[in-house]
């Protein structure tokens, strides 16, 4: 079942155009939507939740209409925001056990079997009886997949899973989501490029309410490979080569920054052909030179 986005818009009451014009497929799977801060990403993520108004488009899940049908839409949606809200002295089986009753999981012998197994699914089992509110960050992300499966939702929505949380809970949290995108529509929100690399098979990128890119990020390495080029300097070069060159990217390595500059030929002196990341193509399309969209 693909979810089918055509020229979604929308502008706020100040005059920001936080979508303008995006069209998207997105199909089952773990699908992967970049863009910095303030892009547009959670807008578009509020508006297919159905908890704000689009200006103008329409978006279908196989035959929902879920602009217009809004009710509908919630009995299949999982929906894991940046931050949500808990009871604070309410344990982790309680909380699970009265988010399954208000989507309407009625029978106490098949709500107390549902809410056992999602909490081994998300490995909190040993930690059912703790409030939520001293929950690390990350085994109260965990906590927010467990309640968005409630349901058996055939489109979820995450939107910035992993911020601020330690590699181990990263990858743990990489794990149950790839098996959660087996069989729905999955929809990672996020400006982590690794998280993209890591989990997803296709993948679009946004800014400033527009959208880029949309493909696999094998096709997006394909676009600029062959025109990455390296260079190590020192720090007081950096604003030097910032105005002569397309940079993409600048990092610190061993304390030199290491800049990377898109280009046909070798930009100057000293530098080296390197293989593409994602993040070059992430730097790549939202850099102000490159603006011009690719609809899907």
């Amino acid at each position: 079942m693909d979810l089918i986005i055509s020229g979604l818009s929308k502008t706020y009451g100040n005059g920001v155009k936080a979508l303008d014009n995006v069209s998207l497929t997105i199909p089952t799977g773990m699908f992967g939507l970049l863009g910095p801060n303030g892009a547009g990403k959670s807008t578009l993520m509020r508006i297919l939740a159905t908890l704000q108004e689009a200006d103008a488009g329409s978006a279908m899940l196989g035959d929902l209409d879920v602009l217009n049908n809004k009710e509908a839409v919630r009995k299949v949606l999982g929906y894991l925001p940046q931050e949500f809200g808990v009871y604070p002295r309410v344990s982790a089986y309680q909380m699970l056990d009265h988010i399954a009753l208000l989507k309407g999981v009625t029978k106490g012998g098949e709500r107390k079997e549902l809410v056992e197994a999602l909490l081994q699914k998300v490995n909190l089992w040993e930690h059912r009886k703790r409030r939520i509110a001293g929950f690390s960050g990350g085994m109260k992300q965990r906590f927010g997949i467990a309640q968005s499966l409630i349901g058996e939702p055939k489109l979820i929505i995450v939107d910035e899973p992993t911020a601020g949380l330690d590699p181990g809970e990263r990858n743990r949290f990489y794990n149950l989501l790839t098996e959660i995108g087996e069989n729905v529509v999955v929809i990672l929100s996020t400006h982590i490029v690794q998280d993209v690399q890591e989990l997803c098979s296709k993948m679009a990128i946004i800014n400033k309410g527009k959208l880029l890119f949309a493909g696999s990020p094998n096709d997006a390495l394909r676009e600029i490979d062959g025109r990455v080029w390296e260079k190590t300097i020192t720090k007081s070069e950096l604003e030097q080569y910032t105005k002569a060159h397309q940079l993409i990217s600048n990092k610190l390595v061993a304390g030199k920054p290491v800049i990377h500059v898109l280009g046909d030929h070798a930009p100057a002196e000293g530098f080296l052909k390197t293989a593409p990341t994602l993040e070059d193509v992430f730097f790549t399309h939202i850099s102000s030179d490159m603006t011009t969209p690719v609809h899907a």
